[in-house]
């Protein structure tokens, strides 16, 4: 049983869970809106919600420590510049996730997450 543990491991290492919240949330914040599975979405947008929230600052510090997560410097400057301004009277919700199909090879659940 799972009880008390806070996050899906998506049958794979902390390294390359770490590598796929990464690439994933520089795609979100690159293009705005993407398609992934149904889990995958959702813990992506813990991840993305909590960058969002520092960033709304729009500080040198904010800055730093977006970068430390994405490790891209376009997607921390279109983050901390355009995205993160649009919130700032906002308190949580920067994402939303929408059941979008089913794979045909696996039938796996697929969801578009896109910022609000």
């Amino acid at each position: 049983m799972r009880h008390k543990n806070r996050f899906r491991k998506l049958g794979r290492t902390s390294a390359h869970r770490k590598a796929l919240l990464k690439n994933l949330a520089i795609s979100l914040i690159e293009h705005e809106k993407i398609e992934t599975g149904v889990f995958k979405a959702k813990e992506l947008q813990s991840y993305v919600e909590k960058l969002v929230s520092v960033a709304r600052k729009g500080d040198f510090n904010a800055h730093r420590h977006v970068f430390a997560y994405l490790q891209n410097k376009q997607a921390t400057h279109k983050l901390v510049t355009e995205l993160a301004p649009k919130y700032a009277t906002r308190k949580g919700g920067y994402t939303r996730i929408h059941r979008s199909a089913i794979r045909k090879g696996d039938a796996s659940v697929l969801a578009f997450i896109a910022f609000v």
